[in-house]
């Protein structure tokens, strides 16, 4: 089943989670002006699955020919990857952020680790999550991904923290099922999904074992909170984008949540969260590229725009032009560095892709550092218009409005009207509350810089490096023609002749 985008917040409307939003209680997520623009945003998914024009990225055909939407899917190949980062870029183009690919990212990584963890355990946990997996695709659901805890004293491991519920955790094991309390403190769109994964953010020790537990929940399970904050800038008149798409986050509150064991796909195994941390990990920072490449599309777009509204012509005006090509660069680079951890994809258990982790930590952690850089770049082709601007209220002030319109016209072919509005769009985006969230989302987001520096130095190939100076210098520089020259791969790179992406 696929569902539109009214479908989707019908559906909403059915379930009766306990939200908070701006210190009030919510009694319907698909009424709240608040939540508007995320529940829009996430609905463009749904859309664009069935618009003629973008199905053939949005889709994908399932076994026994039911389609599915690509933000449920998991890669099985190169080429999928490449489409999985094509089809998030085009949504982020249109909302700046598409949100609902957590769900595609966290079940590869679940089905990766439940292969593992039944191998040595001889548990039941992947027959688990694939049921779980044909059910969020055959439902067409908006799933949650709950991972990052709380922590409490970062200086302490999960099972010393003085309130234990810094971290989610099993408080009892029934016949049934589990019973579990804590804190995930940053969960992406919480309050507008369906669903949430709980899953583990960190490896966990043999004292952390309680600590070790991945399962899917309801979102108005019982003894389930969740305290949001507003999606986007719901109301602002001068948010041209985001009082229309945005995004909430939620802190989830579990207080003696049960969950039956059809459900759950970790519980105790403290070796294998590790294992299952990384590999969503790799996943869901391999398609956070795809996401702040489009999001830097917008900018690209509302700079040229912005130079042409201020009487300037981009291809001759010598400083804006070497801007503009550096905003290009830094989207394109780390972009790229996305479709190459797409092209050097391993095949995992169960015929899972999963993308190269250097070059997907590598892409990650340039959007991460130079989201900053981004927004500098949109401003110095933009002027300082973009904040001096009056309000929108001025716009219909018939003491100021005529005046204002006449003098801050630049172009004559240009209307005031069209000028301030994008000077308007590249604020919401560029300098605004939202502006400084999508800033800290993209530095910090999918893990910290600091995390992701680790990945690259664990996973690069530097024995290899090493390898090529000794037989350098212990041979004068290859004067021995016999000796055997090792191909220094990419860190994708299994051979001489490299790894080729399924036709």
């Amino acid at each position: 089943m696929l569902m539109t985008a009214g479908e989707y917040t019908e559906s909403l409307r059915r379930l009766k989670p306990r939200v908070y939003v701006d210190g009030r209680a919510v009694s319907s997520v698909a009424d709240e002006p608040a939540l508007l623009p995320g529940v829009n945003a996430v609905g463009l998914s749904y859309d664009f699955a069935l618009r003629e024009d973008t199905a053939v990225l949005m889709r994908v055909a399932a076994d026994g020919g039911r389609d599915h939407n690509r933000m449920l899917h998991v890669p099985r190949s190169s080429d999928e990857l490449l489409q999985k980062l094509e089809a998030i870029r085009l949504i982020c183009r249109y909302t700046g952020c598409a949100q609902r690919y957590l769900a595609g990212d966290a079940m590869a990584g679940i089905l990766q680790g439940a292969a593992a963890i039944d191998a040595e355990h001889g548990s039941e946990y992947l027959a688990r999550a694939r049921a779980y997996y044909d059910h969020l695709r055959a439902a067409d659901l908006s799933v949650g991904i709950a991972m990052t805890d709380a922590k409490g004293d970062r200086s302490k491991r999960p099972h010393a923290q003085a309130n234990p519920d810094a971290y989610v955790h099993i408080v009892e094991r029934r016949a049934d099922g589990i019973v579990i309390s804590g804190t995930k403190a940053i969960v992406t769109g919480g309050p507008y999904m369906h669903e949430l994964l709980v899953m583990p953010g960190r490896a966990m020790t043999e004292a952390d074992a309680d600590f070790a537990v991945c399962c899917a929940v309801p979102i108005d399970v019982e003894g389930l909170t969740l305290v949001a904050r507003p999606a986007g800038r719901p109301g602002e008149a001068a948010a041209l984008f985001s009082n229309r798409f945005g995004q909430s986050t939620a802190v989830c509150l579990f207080d003696r949540v049960f969950v039956p064991w059809e459900r759950v796909f970790l519980a105790g195994e403290w070796r294998h969260s590790e294992e299952l941390t990384y590999a969503y990990a790799t996943h869901h920072r391999h398609t956070c590229i795809a996401a702040r490449a489009g999001y830097g599309d917008l900018l690209i777009g509302a700079g040229t725009l912005m130079t042409e509204a201020n009487g300037l012509d981009v291809e001759h005006a010598h400083g804006l032009r070497e801007a503009m090509t550096d905003l290009i660069k830094i989207v394109e680079g780390f972009y790229a560095c996305g479709v190459a951890a797409s092209v050097y994809a391993t095949q995992e258990a169960g015929g899972i892709a999963m993308p190269d982790a250097v070059f997907s930590n590598i892409g990650k952690l340039l959007l991460a550092t130079q989201i900053y850089d981004m927004q500098r770049l949109a401003h110095e082709v933009s002027g300082g218009l973009i904040v001096t601007l009056p309000g929108p209220d001025e716009d219909h002030n018939p003491a100021t409005a005529g005046r204002i319109s006449e003098v801050l016209t630049a172009r004559s072919d240009v209307p005031y009207e069209k000028r301030i509005a994008v000077a308007r769009f590249i604020e919401d985006l560029t300098a605004s509350y939202q502006a400084g969230w999508y800033s800290v989302i993209s530095l910090h987001g999918g893990g910290s810089p600091a995390a992701m520096k680790k990945e690259i130095f664990r996973r690069y190939p530097l024995a290899e490096r090493v390898e090529l100076l000794e037989n350098l210098l212990d041979r004068g520089m290859l004067s021995d023609s016999r000796r055997r020259i090792a191909i220094g791969r990419q860190p994708g790179r299994c051979c001489a002749e490299g790894c080729k992406p399924d036709n």
